[in-house]
C-alpha cells in the first residue's frame, strides 16, 4: 500500500482491515505522503458474510471457526477517531453510494501533516560531545578564574577564546568548584541523551560551542542557590 501512494494516485485498499490499528496504520502512512484518506464502510450482516462464504471456490473459503473468529474481533470503524475519518458508511442493501461526497472527500478534504512523532529526527554532528564536554569545562574554569581574580557576584564575562565571550550573572557570593561541577554534570547528562536520541523534544538542537556556552551559563544561573 505504502509503495502505490501518490499525490496523483487515487488509492483504493479493499483489504480485511478490521482491526483499529491497522487502519490507525494505514492513516499514518497517507499522513506521511501527505494524502487525503477516507474510509468506507459497507455494512452486511454476520449472516450473509457467512452464504458468501460458503459460495466461494473450495480453495478460497474461511474455515468456518476461522470466519466466526474474524465476526468476533471485528472493530467497527467510527467516525468519532481521526483515523477512520471522513466515514462513509452503506448498508449492502443499499441502491446508491454518496459517490459525491466521497469524491468530494478524496479530491478536496483537508490534507493533515505528518504525525511529529513519525517524523526522521535530524541527528546531532558527530563532534557534538566533544564540543559539550570541553565547552562546558572551559565556562567553569573561566567562571572560577575570574572569581580568583577578585570579581564576586554580579554579571561577568567569560574569555573562553576571541569571539567566543559569554555573559553569566553569580550571585552576590563566591561559588564553589564543586557547585559548578555538579552542574555540569546535570547539563551535561542531560545533553547527553539528546545527542544518543538525535533531538530533544522538538526541532533539531544547535551544537555550536556558542550556543552550549550560553545554554551553560543560562543553566548556571538558573540553578545557583543565592
Amino acid at each position: 500500500m505504502q509503495r502505490q501512494m501518490g499525490q496523483d494516485t487515487i488509492l483504493i485498499v479493499d483489504s480485511l482491515n478490521y482491526i483499529k490499528g491497522f487502519r490507525y496504520q494505514m492513516y499514518c502512512a497517507a499522513r506521511e505522503q501527505k494524502v487525503r484518506v477516507c474510509t468506507m464502510y459497507v455494512v452486511a450482516p454476520p449472516e450473509l458474510c457467512t452464504k458468501w462464504n460458503a459460495a466461494r471456490p473450495e480453495g478460497e473459503q474461511y474455515a468456518p471457526e476461522t470466519l466466526e473468529n474474524l465476526l468476533k474481533r471485528y472493530e467497527e470503524p467510527s467516525s468519532m477517531v481521526r483515523w477512520d475519518s471522513p466515514l462513509f458508511t452503506v448498508l449492502w442493501t443499499d441502491a446508491d453510494v454518496p459517490a459525491d461526497n466521497i469524491w468530494k472527500a478524496v479530491m478536496e478534504g483537508a490534507v493533515k501533516p505528518p504525525n511529529a512523532g513519525t517524523q526522521a529526527v535530524p541527528k546531532a554532528p558527530t563532534d557534538a560531545l566533544r564540543a559539550l564536554e570541553s565547552t562546558t569545562t572551559s565556562v567553569v574554569a573561566a567562571i572560577m578564574a575570574e572569581q580568583s581574580s577578585g570579581s564576586t557576584g554580579g554579571t561577568i564575562v567569560l574569555s573562553l577564546s576571541t569571539s567566543l565571550k559569554p555573559r553569566v550573572t553569580l550571585p552576590p557570593r563566591s561559588v564553589t568548584l564543586s557547585e559548578l561541577q555538579r552542574l555540569k554534570r546535570q547539563f551535561v547528562t542531560v545533553h547527553k541523551k539528546a545527542i544518543t536520541l538525535g533531538t530533544t523534544e522538538k526541532g533539531a538542537v544547535d551544537w555550536s560551542e556558542e550556543s552550549v556556552a550560553e545554554n551553560f551559563a543560562a543553566y548556571i544561573e538558573a540553578n545557583l542557590r543565592p
